[in-house]
């Protein structure tokens, strides 16, 4: 079988979520930063009438900042039940990938903060991080999300 992943950059490496989860990939735009809300949470956008909380990758996976660039891309996905914008350094395609590319992880790097984690897809050139992304946000991160959307931009 065959999985169609949407590839991305974040501190150098390349990293895959399925586009299923994706609705669409925009330029980065104006992002209202809120008072008191979690680090990784860069503030709301307006997409399209709606008020979209928007994430940063690089922070939430503790990974060093960087400003943004023209290359700097916000993916509006899907994330468990509500819609969100994150924040990557750059789209690079859209991969058709068959499921024996796929490998586990390493038992080392699976623990509870991996939950996130699926695999790893080895290529000839590289290795692409095959992200589950309705994992990267537990439960009381979602909440704190969609009390964020109900707020006005």
């Amino acid at each position: 079988m065959e999985q169609q992943l949407v590839i991305f950059e974040l501190a150098n490496e390349f990293y895959g979520i399925n586009i299923s989860v994706v609705e669409s990939i925009i330029k980065m735009q104006s992002i209202t930063q809120l008072p008191q809300s979690p680090a990784y949470v860069k503030g709301v956008t307006n997409l399209r009438g709606s008020v979209l909380p928007v994430i940063d990758l690089r922070s939430r996976f503790a990974l060093e900042p960087k400003e943004d660039t023209r290359q700097t891309r916000i993916i509006i996905v899907t994330m468990g039940t509500i819609k969100v914008g994150v924040t990557v350094d750059g789209v690079s395609e859209v991969l058709r990938v068959s499921d024996e590319l796929i490998e586990p992880l390493p038992p080392m790097v699976n623990s509870v903060n991996s939950v996130f984690l699926k695999g790893i897809v080895r290529l000839e050139n590289r290795l692409i991080i095959l992200l589950e992304l309705g994992k990267v946000l537990d439960l009381n991160d979602q909440q704190v999300l969609e009390a964020l959307s109900a707020q006005k931009a």
